[in-house]
């Protein structure tokens, strides 16, 4: 009985040990990748940047594409309730999702606000201006929302007239595929380009349509073609643009930088 005791004991030791070095080899290969992930994170981001603003390139390196990130990207701090450039926060280190989730940096939104389903507010965001000649040539707004299944993740670029949309697209999403995840498709995508976003009046126009857009409408400046079979995907997306686009998101700042107050 003794053997078998010194047996199980002996079992039970080796398998806590062999347990013990694979969490330290874990643990350690996680810290040490922490860096990696990061840099790679980043580097997605980036390249998710330029191609809405236009400027990436089939077959860019990582160190292509932060070169012209540096080059022709400038990141700035936004206060969205003050609509006005911030010096809060570092740009290249605050994280507006982060900050989303933080009870101290965000407000939760009510049922009527959230019209893009995001749950909490951050109090500052981070646009990316593409500049040229030192004067804006682009903008690129950060925007999320709700979809079917999923919280979609993008960008919106527009020309230096704050209207004209240079790209639009979605870096993360868990939509269908062949469905709601048609967000993806290029042909969808290539839609949005010279699309406007407000009306001659200046409300907020920009909208997917029910089906196909009518180009003989005067509305299909402001039009893109609906995803079919994905009318909740369309309306989150349209959801999500309105928000943005409205008094609770980037509205504000845009009213100011469009008249030189920002």
């Amino acid at each position: 009985m003794s053997k078998q005791h010194e047996s199980t004991a002996r079992t039970l030791t080796v398998t806590l040990l062999i347990c013990l070095v694979c969490s330290i080899l874990v643990a350690g290969a996680a810290v040490m990748l922490k860096p990696t992930q990061i840099e790679n994170r980043l580097l997605d981001k980036q390249r998710s940047i330029l191609a809405i603003a236009g400027l990436y390139e089939d077959g860019m390196s990582g160190d292509d594409i932060k070169a012209v990130y540096d080059e022709r990207i400038v990141a700035k701090v936004v206060d969205l309730k003050a609509g006005t450039f911030s010096e809060a926060y570092d740009p290249l280190r605050f994280d507006p999702l982060v900050a989303s989730k933080d009870p101290n940096l965000s407000d939760a939104l009510s049922a009527d606000e959230d019209i893009a389903s995001i749950r909490r507010l951050e109090h500052f965001s981070t646009v990316y201006m593409v500049m040229r000649d030192g004067q804006l040539d682009t903008l690129v707004l950060p925007v999320r929302g709700y979809g079917l299944w999923s919280s979609l993740y993008g960008f919106l670029a527009v020309q230096a007239d704050l209207d004209t949309v240079v790209g639009f697209g979605f870096y993360q999403h868990g939509e269908t595929p062949g469905l709601g995840g048609e967000v993806d498709n290029p042909k969808w995508v290539g839609q949005w380009p010279g699309k406007q976003l407000f009306d001659e009046n200046g409300e907020l126009a920009v909208k997917i349509a029910k089906g196909s857009v009518d180009a003989q409408s005067p509305q299909a400046i402001h039009q893109v073609d609906g995803l079919a079979g994905a009318t909740l995907t369309s309306n989150g997306v349209n959801n999500l643009l309105h928000f943005w686009l409205g008094e609770n998101g980037f509205g504000p700042f845009l009213a100011k930088l469009r008249a030189g107050e920002a």
